[in-house]
């Protein structure tokens, strides 16, 4: 499938968070936020860092967007992640109001996007998240890899 110029660039820049997290020892995921073409908020994992299994990427991003955007919803945000969210990240998405995910590779352990469930468009919820899937997966998908090869040479 093919993908919009603007989908590979704040993607590209995901990427780029996910390698800082690599080098950190983090899974390697990156997040960017999104409003009106502009970057308002980029992370990527601190859980290693900062002892807590809630800082993810998409949670640092969303916490960072709100305060730029000084207000409780992320209406006509689009949140870039390298890696489909997991159920909790899918769960602050909603509460944000984020209009769209647009994410690289599926998460087919933990993935609540799509994969193993999709929170994102459970029409129990107040809330839906348009979802976009599969840009630039591969690369998204080889950083996670390179990093689980890694850490298995380690042990």
């Amino acid at each position: 499938m093919e993908f919009s110029e603007k989908h590979r660039k704040f993607m590209s820049v995901a990427l780029d968070e996910a390698k800082i997290a690599f080098s950190k020892n983090e899974i390697p995921i990156g997040a960017v936020l999104v409003k009106d073409e502009v970057i308002i908020s980029k992370a990527h994992n601190l859980v290693e860092t900062l002892k807590s299994p809630i800082n993810h990427a998409e949670i640092i991003v969303i916490q960072d967007g709100l305060k730029t955007v000084n207000d409780k919803f992320l209406t006509d945000c689009t949140l870039y992640c390298t890696l489909e969210p997991c159920s909790m990240c899918a769960g602050a998405m909603i509460n944000a109001r984020l209009t769209n995910l647009v994410f690289g590779a599926l998460d087919i352990k933990n993935g609540a996007s799509g994969s193993i469930y999709n929170i994102l468009n459970d029409n129990k919820l107040n809330h839906s998240v348009d979802i976009i899937s599969g840009v630039m997966e591969e690369e998204c998908s080889d950083i996670l890899k390179e990093f689980f090869i890694k850490l298995r040479d380690i042990k």
